[in-house]
């Protein structure tokens, strides 16, 4: 347990200190949600209809930053060889990693989710619900998004290519957290797309650390 906490430590700084950690992808954040309303227009009807949505799009497009130092700076200098040696399964140390990526950037932008999109025009009560489906989406973006960055490794232009391979997975959680929202601003039931969510979330976590495995071993390989 140790050796994990240990690990959980090193990814967590690393991730937090990669290119500037929380600080570039909240900043980023922050530059799309204010560019998003000078394109559809300053009227706050507007605006407060599709604020909930406008957050997900930035906050899915703000955890692909970091993404692609994930895996790539161990695999350059030959820690992920020696990960792959160790007495810990490859699958929990991708785990590890991914949890740890979530903690430095995935959690900040939770926190900054609430205020774009409150900014936006969303109701202050949707903000608790904002941040719990920002901490469920941003786990989900963490654990589907090492699966690219693990699948992209050794390529040229391998950011761009892991953001193709993930893109089409940050769907379903846009969905699912986007219509929750739009659920309970509407009055009706947010819990089915909450679940959903959570569902997801669950899935990414079980089963992306086996695929991103399977990936560092064939590039490994």
């Amino acid at each position: 347990m140790s050796r994990l906490g240990a690990l959980l430590v090193r990814e967590t700084t690393l991730a937090w200190g990669r290119g500037g950690g929380p600080l570039v992808a909240v900043g980023f954040y922050a530059g799309v949600a204010t560019l998003l309303p000078l394109a559809i227009g300053p009227e706050p009807a507007r605006l407060a209809a599709v604020a909930p949505g406008l957050a997900w799009v930035a906050l899915a497009l703000a955890s692909l930053l970091s993404l692609e130092r994930l895996f790539e700076r161990d695999y350059e200098d030959g820690a992920l060889d020696l990960l792959l040696l160790s007495e810990t399964p490859l699958e929990l140390t991708c785990a590890v990693k991914c949890l740890g990526q979530w903690l430095a950037t995935g959690a900040p932008l939770a926190l900054a989710a609430p205020v774009a999109a409150i900014a936006l025009g969303a109701s202050p009560a949707l903000a608790p619900l904002i941040f719990a489906c920002a901490l469920l989406g941003g786990l989900a973006f963490a654990f589907v998004g090492g699966i690219g960055a693990a699948l992209s490794l050794g390529a040229r232009r391998g950011g761009l290519l892991t953001a193709v391979i993930v893109l089409p997975l940050f769907t379903p959680p846009v969905i699912f957290g986007g219509g929750a929202l739009d659920a309970f601003a509407t009055g009706v039931a947010w819990q089915p797309g909450f679940a959903l969510l959570g569902a997801y979330a669950l899935a990414a976590l079980a089963l992306g650390p086996v695929a991103m495995a399977a990936a560092c071993r064939n590039a490994l390989s």
